[in-house]
């Protein structure tokens, strides 16, 4: 305790034990320290003004002072002395002015002109300004002259503890993770003192909790949080208010202090495993129930939140594990139970489950607190439904030979309902897969029959559903696709692949490979097709032609000598008989046309013509080409030099706005006597338009004849 107060009183007092040690020296011992230095920035001290100083020697300087100093925020009845300016060239007959300039000089400093004593007039803040810069001069009051040059001074003022500390960033916020050992790092906070932080302890801050404890603690010196307690629980207690102090004067008896508030939210860890509201779960569902469709939900509670709380689901003992799956919601985190496969009512009315719920995210710090998991019983209850007849196969495949007879069972069908009831079925045809009504159906035993006759070669299949309907309820129903496939008979005879004309060269020779043909067969047999081909018995022998069957199931044609010749027998017809292996063999006889043909001399067809008909004297066809020219022309001569003559011949018109006898016709000729009369034409001179022709009059018809050239 003694050192206590002792520690406060040099707190308190020591200002004023400087101020008093500094200015008071500079105020009284002034006139005997005649040599002590003057502030930065002065220049020579003031000189006496006596003649004899001016001539012998050069004055001393005359400021006497030290840095003054001036408590803040201090107040009283009267203005503060701060000190006291005084100069040796003061003889104390008041002659000297004391003046004084700079910053706050005449409203917070004040100075006697005749003593020097400055005086501060407010109360001053370190804060807001901790030094201020004057300047002195001392002149003759009579005449304001400078006794010597100005110089400047600093009068500094002194802090005091007045400021206590903020926290400017406050309030906090802050996170640590549940269930963290001692002394893990929290947050850490801030305060600032406007006091000086080099004078005294004024700015020397220390941080306490006040509020918050023991949960948390706090570093005294740099204000960082850490935990104070282990395996906090955020489940039990997410958020924590804690209340900072920060105090200074070292955190010394009449020291300020500031608070702030410091919110710790507890995050979350997977510290929890899930765990089903109960351990037994009843459902039930109907037996026709779709597949994928929930039966019903199961919830796993987990403390955590976040991550840390999803869990997933699974099926892990029963007699329904093939039959139910379960699901995880990723909303609600429940566990849906789903219809994996079709449930029966009459095979097996209940199902027992054993579900299990797991954490996804483990955390391995916690692992030896037990197995994040969790385990409960469903049991499921199938009720019956009235369900639709079944068939006895999913599928059918039926055959029948193209030529079955009419009314002939092709196959049949069976069907049952399911239910206890057992109600009758009745079958019938969907129409709209059976457009052409080739099929019918016994309605009591399913037995399908044919209605017409088959064809394999227009419809090798014929895919049709059956109908099974429950007598009893008639909404009820099955459908059933059943496929039918016509077998194949041999009804079809071999024909050639396409007409065939063959061209022989007049140049050929024997044994000449004249045509190659194929045959095609609508059937289809098992083993494939393999044609015989003949000639007709008729023509066995055959002076002309022969035939060879090929490896490949084809045909040559050979010529069997030749001098084949156009003019002789242009076109020749061989009939052959082509022939089947099926069973009964099926035959048809095609005739294949052979055309002569001239050739080059390396077999290549030139023309086919009946060149040696038209041409007996050996003109080519360009020949009779020109020849067939020549006479079109002369016929086109003819019919214009006709259609001339005939144009030659109309009457001339004579036109009704020109009259031929008001033409007057002026000949410089002599008169000939009636020689003149046989040498012009009358009729020329009253119609010049005549000349080549005679015009008649338009009144009466004239019988005068033109003379002609």
């Amino acid at each position: 305790m003694p050192e206590r107060l002792t520690e406060m009183f040099m707190d308190t007092w020591t200002p004023l034990i400087i101020l008093w040690i500094t200015v008071l020296p500079s105020i009284y011992m002034a006139p005997m320290n005649q040599s002590q230095v003057l502030p930065s920035g002065s220049s020579t001290g003031l000189k006496r003004l006596t003649e004899e100083q001016r001539v012998l020697n050069r004055s001393k300087r005359g400021w006497v002072w030290n840095q003054m100093f001036v408590l803040e925020e201090f107040s009283g009845p009267e203005p503060i002395l701060v000190g006291r300016l005084h100069t040796d060239l003061d003889p104390g007959s008041s002659k000297i002015k004391y003046i004084l300039s700079g910053d706050g000089a005449g409203t917070i400093f004040v100075i006697n002109d005749k003593t020097g004593d400055i005086h501060a007039m407010k109360r001053l803040d370190r804060e807001e300004k901790a030094e201020y810069t004057l300047t002195a001069q001392a002149v003759d009051r009579d005449t304001n002259k400078p006794l010597e040059p100005p110089s400047e001074f600093i009068i500094k003022v002194q802090d005091i503890n007045d400021n206590a500390p903020e926290f400017v960033d406050g309030p906090y916020h802050a996170m640590v993770p549940e269930m963290s050992v001692v002394g893990t790092f929290v947050t850490k906070v801030t305060a600032t003192d406007a006091d000086d932080p080099v004078y005294g302890n004024s700015a020397k801050l220390v941080y306490s909790i006040l509020e918050g404890q023991p949960y948390f603690s706090i570093e005294p010196h740099t204000a960082i949080i850490k935990t104070a307690l282990p395996n906090m629980d955020r489940e039990a207690k997410e958020e924590y208010f804690v209340v900072i102090q920060a105090k200074d004067m070292g955190g010394h008896m009449g020291g300020l202090s500031g608070t702030t508030t410091v919110t710790i939210t507890l995050t979350d860890v997977n510290d929890n495993p899930p765990k089903f509201a109960q351990s037994l779960y009843h459902f039930s569902v109907m037996e026709d129930v779709a597949l994928g469709a929930p039966i019903g939900r199961v919830k796993a509670n987990d403390l955590d939140i976040g991550e840390n709380a999803i869990s997933s689901y699974d099926i892990i003992e029963g007699d329904g594990m093939d039959i139910f799956q379960i699901t995880t919601d990723a909303q609600t985190q429940d566990g849906i139970i789903r219809v994996r496969k079709q449930l029966d009512f009459e095979t097996k009315k209940s199902y027992t489950l054993k579900v299990e719920a797991a954490n996804v995210h483990i955390d391995p710090r916690f692992m030896s607190g037990g197995p994040f998991k969790d385990t409960a019983t469903v049991k499921i209850v199938v009720e019956d439904a009235d369900e639709p007849p079944v068939f006895s196969s999913p599928t059918y495949l039926l055959e029948v030979h193209e030529n079955a007879a009419i009314n002939s069972v092709i196959g049949q069908v069976t069907a049952h309902d399911p239910d206890v009831s057992s109600s009758p079925i009745r079958f019938s045809i969907d129409r709209h897969t059976d457009l052409e009504r080739q099929f019918n159906i016994n309605a009591e035993d399913g037995k399908i029959t044919l209605a017409t006759p088959l064809d394999r070669e227009t419809n090798m299949w014929h895919n049709i559903t059956i109908v099974a309907t429950e007598t009893r309820n008639h909404s009820q129903v099955s459908r059933l696709p059943v496929a039918i496939k016509v077998l194949d008979v041999n009804d079809n005879a071999p024909e050639f692949a396409s007409e065939h004309e063959a061209f022989l060269c007049e140049n050929g020779k024997p044994g000449q490979v004249i045509q190659i043909v194929s045959a095609i067969d609508k059937d289809d047999p098992k083993n494939g097709h393999y044609f015989l081909y003949s000639l007709l018995p008729e023509m066995v022998n055959n002076p002309n032609f022969t035939i060879k069957k090929n490896e490949d199931n084809t045909l040559s044609i050979l010529a069997k000598h030749s001098g084949f010749s156009r003019q002789k027998q242009e076109v020749y017809l061989l009939p052959i008989i082509i022939s089947d292996s099926g069973n009964p063999p099926m035959s048809s006889t095609s005739t294949l046309t052979i055309r002569v043909c001239g050739c080059s001399s390396d077999g290549i067809v030139q023309s086919c013509n009946v060149e040696a008909y038209v041409l007996p004297i050996g003109l080519s066809m360009g020949a009779l080409i020109a020849i067939l020219a020549c006479i079109i022309l002369l016929l086109v001569i003819v019919v214009l030099f006709v259609t001339l003559r005939r144009h030659k011949n109309e009457p001339l018109i004579i036109k009704d706005d020109e009259d031929v006898r008001e033409n007057i016709i002026r000949y410089d000729d002599e008169g000939g006597g009636e020689e003149d009369t046989e040498a012009f034409d009358i009729a020329t001179l009253q119609n010049p338009d005549g000349i080549n022709g005679f015009l008649p009059r338009k009144d009466i018809k004239p019988d005068l004849q033109f003379m002609p050239r």
